[in-house]
């Protein structure tokens, strides 16, 4: 039975005790030795997969061969193994902590991997790159990997379901942080107190604003979950050297909530597992059939059933505007009330346009689908048919589709809209989506083989058929992986595809 932590600002002179506080019950769900449900254990599998299908696809790209280069430079600590780097050989290891920054960055560069949203928004798959890296360094096998990515998933969602960050503005990989460093806790078995003190450190040094997401977007956005998850790698390792923590990290007078958050009044209910309770939160996550934000997902399966059925919509000069009625986040974040200009900018980013809906919904709607490179190309973005449509396209804040995207239930959450289209010659078109179709109540929920193929196609450009089934192979065994396959548990690229990526230098 799910327990509900009450969590609010202590004044010093209440001493509130480390029972009490928020990380240490995190810390004692961590250390609960609880084994993970045979569903769960499908899911993380798939997840897995899915991580190291995007990261496939990234591995050329600019800041993951700079994220690459850095940890490349740096020597595997003394104290294991090290841990791999996604497309290098099995054998070229760097320290944990650098491993958990250069595929962390792999894994989220493209935006198109899990995602959990409800009061703040996620990428749970954030935590399975510093978890693994930690498990290859010391030798863990592939039961302690699954119940350390329970845990990552677990808190992480258990964080975004009860507090808000982005009201005020703050990034939502605060919750990322403590919810890697638990996971790393659970994998190595370490006591509460270290993972208490662990969680306190993590959250403390991977607090930031979220401008990293506003106005002309760069490429720190794929690198600030690495950051979280490089942080959460140090904390653990200061952790067990029976270093402390500021506390009470959250609920201290001068702390998280009462200086970032809602301030000394604030109160939050955060779902935990009870003791002896099954951590089952990354079945409430679900991963993205399109390289974009999440809530440009149903947006795009919308738009992509549109252009079949009614393709005079994609042609410009048919149209005077198109409206998506939609919710608070979906308006003020990737659509028109954000009031960022670059998000009509043809010259605009790759991270900027990802965060466009506009631009997202012109470009599906004219080509009847999504491609992770193809729709980003500077060339797609400066076509003139498409930037005078997607100069029409607005956005709209609609109450009841803001109430459906913060409902509890799962059944009537929604992360879409309606959408109406004016044409020229005074009609309209008026069509509706809750979710997108690869959702689990969507029209073709992701399965296994899903996974599977989304990896196949994304890895077949750089990987070598034998790889692509050895990983493959090797995931879809994830908790009965020896130490030694848990270290092989990495994607090598084919010879020449890295030799064309950039290398650069720097300090290290």
């Amino acid at each position: 039975m799910t327990i509900t932590h009450d969590l609010r600002v202590h004044r010093s002179e209440e001493d509130l005790q480390r029972e009490g506080q928020l990380a240490w019950r995190i810390a004692e769900v961590a250390a609960d030795p609880v084994e993970v449900e045979a569903e769960v254990v499908d899911m993380i599998i798939n997840r897995v997969i899915d991580n190291a299908a995007v990261a496939a696809a990234s591995l050329t790209r600019a800041p993951v061969s700079a994220a690459r280069q850095q940890a490349l430079d740096h020597a595997v600590s003394v104290g294991g193994a090290g841990a791999t780097i996604f497309g290098t050989a099995l054998e070229r290891r760097s320290s944990p902590e650098w491993a958990a920054w250069a595929n962390g960055v792999a894994v989220r560069e493209l935006d198109y991997h899990d995602t959990f949203l409800a009061a703040d928004y996620s990428h749970p798959g954030d935590n399975i790159p510093p978890i693994l890296a930690v498990a290859q360094h010391v030798g863990a096998d592939g039961r302690a990997l699954v119940r350390g990515i329970a845990t990552g998933y677990e808190i992480q969602i258990d964080l975004v379901k009860a507090i808000c960050l982005h009201k005020h503005k703050i990034d939502h990989v605060a919750h990322l942080g403590p919810s890697a460093a638990a996971g790393i806790g659970t994998l190595l078995g370490l006591d509460v107190e270290t993972i208490y003190q662990a969680v306190g450190q993590a959250l403390h040094t991977t607090t930031a604003t979220r401008q990293s997401r506003k106005g002309e977007i760069s490429t720190w956005k794929a690198h600030a979950p690495a950051f979280a998850g490089k942080m959460a790698v140090e904390a653990v390792d200061r952790a067990m050297r029976g270093e402390t923590s500021p506390s009470p990290i959250y609920e201290g007078e001068d702390g998280f909530i009462a200086w970032l958050l809602d301030g000394p009044d604030a109160s939050y209910a955060v779902p935990l597992p009870a003791p002896g309770e099954a951590k089952r939160g990354i079945l409430d996550s679900y991963t993205k059939e399109h390289s974009a934000e999440y809530q440009a997902q149903a947006w795009i399966d919308l738009a992509r059933k549109l252009h079949n059925e009614r393709p005079d919509a994609a042609d410009p000069a048919n149209i005077e505007s198109i409206v998506l009625h939609t919710s608070h986040h979906t308006h003020y974040v990737i659509g028109s009330g954000a009031n960022d200009p670059q998000k009509y900018d043809p010259a605009a980013s790759r991270e900027t346009l990802d965060h466009s809906i506009p631009y997202i919904f012109a470009v599906a709607l004219q080509d009847g689908g999504w491609h992770h490179v193809k729709s980003y190309a500077p060339e797609r973005a400066n076509r003139p048919d498409t930037v005078e449509l997607w100069q029409k396209v607005t956005t709209a804040e609609d109450d009841e589709w803001t109430r459906r995207y913060h409902s509890d239930d799962p059944n009537e959450k929604a992360f879409g809209g309606r959408v109406v289209i004016t044409f020229t010659d005074g009609t309209e078109l008026v069509d509706e989506i809750a979710v997108a179709d690869a959702h689990p109540l969507g029209a073709r929920p992701f399965a296994r083989e899903d996974y599977v193929r989304k990896f196949r196609i994304l890895a077949e450009p750089v990987l070598s058929p034998e790889e692509i089934e050895r990983f493959l192979g090797l995931a879809q065994r994830l908790p009965e992986l020896t130490a030694d396959e848990v270290r092989e548990l990495s994607i090598v690229a084919q010879r020449g595809v890295l030799t064309d990526a950039p290398a650069p230098k720097g300090l290290f």
